[in-house]
């Protein structure tokens, strides 16, 4: 069964002009402030971890962000930080859901 609902938007290092966003670790460094924000909240250590619902990744070469929908339920604010920073810098942003990969054989 195949779900016209998205659980993640996708902020792509490119803009809207092509271009490859810069500085290069652009994608680590947003995650990382967004990483007290996390289901259960913040706990001792887990600024040394990525938040579930702000993951920086490489998707096809290019370096994005993926950030779940339950962030916007959990605190607003930081929702939209995030997708203010995409619109600010003009980043390509589209809605989808992470698929796992599947395992190796």
């Amino acid at each position: 069964m195949v779900s016209n609902n998205p659980k993640e938007v996708f902020i792509q290092g490119i803009t809207s002009q092509g271009k490859t966003f810069r500085p290069s670790d652009w994608a680590e460094r947003l995650a990382g402030v967004m990483s007290q924000f996390r289901p259960g909240g913040v706990q001792p250590g887990s600024h040394l971890s990525y938040s579930p619902w702000c993951v920086p990744t490489v998707i096809g070469g290019t370096k994005c962000v993926v950030v779940n929908f339950e962030l916007r339920d959990y605190e607003p604010m930081a929702w939209d930080f995030v997708m203010n920073f995409a619109r600010d810098n003009d980043l390509q942003v589209g809605e989808a859901c992470l698929i796992p990969e599947a395992p190796r054989k």
